[in-house]
């Protein structure tokens, strides 16, 4: 039970991290230089936004929970279960920030819970 909850967290919190630094970096604009100045002032930017923080918080959530389910279970049976977060991640670019997902990706993701499915089982 703990398993599925850590990776509830895994999944929800790192796609809704994912998503909430998207929006706050499409706030900022595309990134257009790349030298130490111009990337330090976009870094700076980031940090004003209410977004960039709840994301990396996030992140951070998604990242420490990854840790401990990786202590309790093998890797090979971890690391094929967060790919759950491509369905999630989809689902939320969809409906959050109003992408376009084509049917190539649907399709894309339908093998991906295929994929989960069978190493679950496994």
């Amino acid at each position: 039970m703990r398993v599925w909850l850590l990776l509830g967290i895994v999944v929800l919190a790192g796609t809704a991290g994912e998503i909430a630094v998207t929006r706050a970096m499409k706030q900022i604009g595309e990134v257009r230089e790349f030298h130490p100045r111009a990337l330090l002032g976009v870094l700076g930017r980031a940090m004003r936004i209410g977004w960039m923080w709840l994301g990396l918080s996030l992140l951070a959530m998604a990242f420490f929970s990854l840790l401990a389910l990786l202590s309790w279970e093998n890797v090979s049976y971890v690391v094929p279960l967060t790919a759950l977060s491509y369905v999630v991640g989809a689902l939320r670019a969809k409906i959050v920030l109003g992408e376009k997902v084509d049917l190539v990706r649907w399709v894309g993701v339908l093998l991906v819970v295929v994929g989960v499915v069978l190493v679950a089982v496994g």
